[in-house]
């Protein structure tokens, strides 16, 4: 009985251990047909993917407005501006401020005139430093030019000589008619409501010397008729190490019959240099203020309105702050209660 009983017990586990055996078999089978299943499944779905994505893409592109970029145009940016107008700088000296002081005459000068600066190795170099003078360059607005030999622009001589030499006109400015020449030592003053071109119907414009000043034409910033200065080049020609090229063309200007030039008196708001002016359109501060008018300078109050009216000058002149100022400065380049002149000669 026990024997049998056994053998019963024996037979029971021997079924249910193949029964669990085979159910770990099924579910084996079972997993490796479905990961089968899924593997054949994805490169249909990938395909798939790939197939919705670049029709989407294609639909994108085909959407999208045209677009050409020209990374090499063919068209000089120089000629979306006047080339009968230019303003010319020319200074062999790298000059810290040059930079300021041109962007600011282009911002102040009507937008259709063009800029030539002339210069040095050095001050070609230092001016063409600045990113906002590379993008004037760029869009043909600014012209940096070191002229070749046996051009030279050392001294003011060399710069004399140079603006009465007719090849000057002809080979660098062939097509300008009209030149607003300023130097170093000039601004025009945004304040100003005058405008450059308000002054194109005249041969020469400057700022006088004197009140009764039949030539206003000093040169340091002014305005030129190229074909009239050329009238003169044809039959004068100035000798070296003599008077400044804009008292030479003066006197010769102002006896020519057809030439338009104003007087002193009428140019008086063009530009002060010598005499006082209350808001011109520009200031020649000769010698960037080591030259300076007592008629336009020395009176406190005048130049208290001059840098209220055209607080540009500070680009081109040595500032100082009040506080510096000495213990009994009367503001007029005089020293109240100072040194006597027996000490101020010890």
């Amino acid at each position: 009985m026990a024997s049998m009983l056994s053998s019963h017990v024996g037979t029971g586990s021997s079924s249910n251990s193949i029964f669990a055996i085979n159910r770990a078999k099924i579910l084996i089978v079972i997993s490796l047909i479905f990961t089968w299943a899924i593997a054949s499944l994805i490169p249909r779905y990938k395909d798939s993917v790939k197939e919705a994505a670049t029709k989407k893409y294609k639909d994108v592109v085909e959407n999208l407005p045209a677009l050409k970029v020209d990374w090499h145009p063919k068209i000089d940016p120089s000629l979306q501006f006047n080339s009968s107008k230019v303003a010319l700088l020319i200074e062999g000296r790298p000059i810290p401020h040059l930079v300021p002081q041109i962007l600011q005459m282009i911002s102040t000068v009507p937008p259709d005139w063009r800029f030539v600066f002339i210069g040095t190795n050095k001050s070609v170099l230092s001016v063409s430093r600045s990113f906002a003078t590379q993008y004037q360059q760029l869009n043909g607005k600014l012209d940096l030019i070191t002229l070749p030999k046996p051009w030279k622009i050392d001294g003011k001589e060399d710069v004399y000589r140079l603006l009465t030499d007719m090849r000057f006109y002809e080979e660098f400015l062939p097509e300008a008619e009209w030149i607003l020449k300023y130097e170093s030592d000039s601004i025009l003053c945004s304040n100003s409501g005058d405008s450059v071109d308000d002054w194109l119907d005249l041969d020469w414009a400057g700022a006088p010397r004197h009140v009764n000043d039949k030539f206003a034409g000093n040169g340091g910033l002014s305005i030129r008729r190229v074909s009239t200065i050329k009238r003169v080049l044809k039959f004068q020609s100035r000798i070296n190490d003599t008077e400044p090229e804009d008292e030479w063309f003066g006197k010769r200007l102002a006896v020519m019959p057809g030439v338009s030039i104003a007087t002193g008196a009428q140019e008086d708001h063009f530009s002060v240099e010598d005499i006082y002016h209350e808001k011109p359109m520009g200031y020649h501060a000769r010698e960037g203020g080591d030259r300076l008018a007592d008629d336009v300078w020395k009176d406190p109050a005048r130049r208290q309105k001059t840098f209220e009216w055209c607080p540009e000058l500070a680009i081109i002149m040595p500032m100082k702050l009040e506080r510096t100022r000495c213990d009994g400065d009367n503001k007029q380049g005089e020293i109240i209660g100072g040194l006597t002149e027996e000490e101020k000669k010890i």
